[in-house]
């Protein structure tokens, strides 16, 4: 009979990975308290210990935030070709009456 896979939310995961943590049993022992295999525990607590210092404001998420001039002037620069090819469209006649 073939299992089928399992998915596990992120509170299961971090509770299985804290428990990792604290020690008080071996990755066996948490493995079948848990029914997971003892890899995955290792694989959910590695995250866990990498970020554990953006909970209390260690390190900022990487958002990348554009640059509002750069924004700016892209939008001013496709509103004058905008505007240049509205104007030539209505000289050459392709362009019947403004929108």
């Amino acid at each position: 009979m073939k299992r089928t896979r399992r998915h596990h939310g992120a509170t299961f995961k971090a509770q299985v990975a804290l428990a990792a943590i604290k020690g008080d049993k071996t990755l066996a022992e948490l493995a079948e308290q848990f029914r997971v295999h003892p890899t995955q525990i290792t694989e959910w607590k590695q995250p866990l210990l990498v970020r554990a210092a953006d909970v209390f404001g260690g390190a900022k998420p990487l958002v990348d935030t554009p640059d509002l001039k750069t924004l700016h002037a892209k939008i001013g620069q496709l509103a004058l070709e905008n505007d240049f090819l509205e104007g030539a469209l209505s000289k050459a006649g392709l362009l019947s009456a403004k929108r």
